[in-house]
């Protein structure tokens, strides 16, 4: 008796293909929840709805018609507002973008509604995935209004939980997926770097950024990646490699599997309620047949200095022409947090990749003998929306090393 709203990406999917479950009775659903509690929680900035109808009663004839496009046909898809959606306007939550209409979908945007998804709207951000959200609106948790849902892809992860989405799509230069996911708990994926396109994303970093998907399940996350992976000559940074089925390593048992545990940083500090939860899942883990191993990585906590560094540096350049155009229309955030990357020296920054690069040898050396590492995500438990006004605390604490590293998370 699951509400549509609440469905996952699979079990939707199964009912739309089994004939059981209508595209344009799913769609309906999301849109008078969008309607209803969207003034609240802000998390939509656009919502398309006479497209997404239309789109929804098209999937419905196709597959009445035998012709299934496979598990995403038909299901409902909102995309964080920095990514290109062809004919539906793209704002970065910015003043300089507001009116931006892209005439093509990014390359993993057009293969999602290839796979026969249906574009509902585009979720809340901070400006250019780093500033403020003075435009439209900050995006309050779903499960209290008073704390914050996260950022920079706060709007699709308070739309999962909230049941205003079914599926949706994060972008992530230093833990803007895996930081609003963890907030709202629910399931974020950053991809290996050159795994997912990038073309059709407006950058913030060209080294770091990553787009992935944003669901309840890891099922789901891997449905959508299985999509959305791949070489796009459009993004020189995708890799000439096969796309696995990544829903094929999704066991009930993990025997013989070895997990590392770090043994700097990531234990440390941790408040009581996150340690307690890291804590069942490691048991959990366990009885589940993974072994559990200390490794050490000793740069894993001394990453912050050169990852504000390579980001604002490569930020700047991306952005040094429009600020000179238009620099009085970004907010004050983004304007100070990308301006910022003009004041750092070439020795700053070379210094800054040099460390990046030895801890990239540590971490690979890490990795011999285990096949991941476990962690939490961030130290503490959501917040205030008003921490977040004043000054927050490192939400990147435990998400920017695998942006500097290219590894998935």
């Amino acid at each position: 008796m699951t509400e549509l709203h609440e469905l996952s990406v699979a079990d939707a999917g199964a009912l739309i293909q089994a004939g059981r479950l209508s595209p344009v009775d799913l769609v309906h659903a999301l849109l008078a929840r969008l309607d209803r509690y969207d003034a609240l929680y802000r998390t939509h900035i656009t919502v398309a709805a006479d497209r997404a109808l239309e789109e929804a009663a098209a999937a419905e004839a196709e597959i009445a018609r035998g012709h299934s496009r496979g598990p995403l046909h038909g299901i409902p898809l909102s995309v964080k507002d920095n990514v290109w959606t062809q004919g539906v306007r793209t704002t970065a939550h910015s003043r300089t973008m507001a009116e931006f209409v892209p005439e093509v979908d990014a390359t993993h945007v057009a293969r999602l509604r290839a796979a026969g998804m249906i574009l509902v709207g585009k979720t809340n951000t901070t400006e250019f995935a780093t500033g403020d959200m003075l435009e439209y609106g900050d995006v309050p948790h779903p499960y209290d209004p008073a704390m914050f849902a996260g950022s920079s892809s706060g709007g699709s992860a308070s739309a999962m939980a909230a049941g205003l989405a079914i599926a949706t799509i994060g972008t992530d230069t230093a833990g803007s997926i895996r930081f609003p996911a963890s907030s709202c708990g629910i399931v974020g994926v950053k991809p290996t770097y050159g795994r997912v396109s990038r073309f059709g994303v407006v950058p913030l970093s060209w080294t770091l950024d990553s787009v992935g998907p944003m669901t309840r399940s890891v099922r789901d996350a891997a449905l959508m990646l299985n999509v959305m992976a791949g070489l796009d000559p459009l993004d020189p940074h995708t890799a000439d490699v096969p796309v696995p089925d990544f829903g094929a390593g999704l066991t009930e048992r993990l025997d013989g599997v070895v997990l590392g545990l770090p043994e700097e940083h990531y234990f440390e500090h941790l408040e009581p309620p996150v340690e307690a939860a890291v804590r069942d899942a490691l048991a959990t883990l366990e009885a589940l047949g993974a072994t559990l191993r200390p490794v050490s990585i000793p740069l894993v906590g001394k990453l912050a200095g050169i990852g504000s560094i390579i980001v604002e540096c490569e930020a700047f350049a991306l952005h040094a022409d429009r600020l000179r155009r238009v620099g009085r229309d970004y907010g004050p955030k983004a304007r100070r947090q990308i301006g910022s990357g003009a004041y750092y020296s070439a020795p700053e920054l070379l210094h800054a990749m040099q460390v990046r690069e030895l801890f990239n040898r540590q971490l690979a050396a890490a990795f011999l003998g285990i096949d991941a590492l476990v962690m939490p995500t961030l130290p503490h438990t959501a917040y205030t929306r008003e921490v977040q006004r004043s000054g927050p605390p490192d939400t990147s604490w435990g998400t920017r090393q695998f942006n500097l590293s290219g590894y998935p998370a």
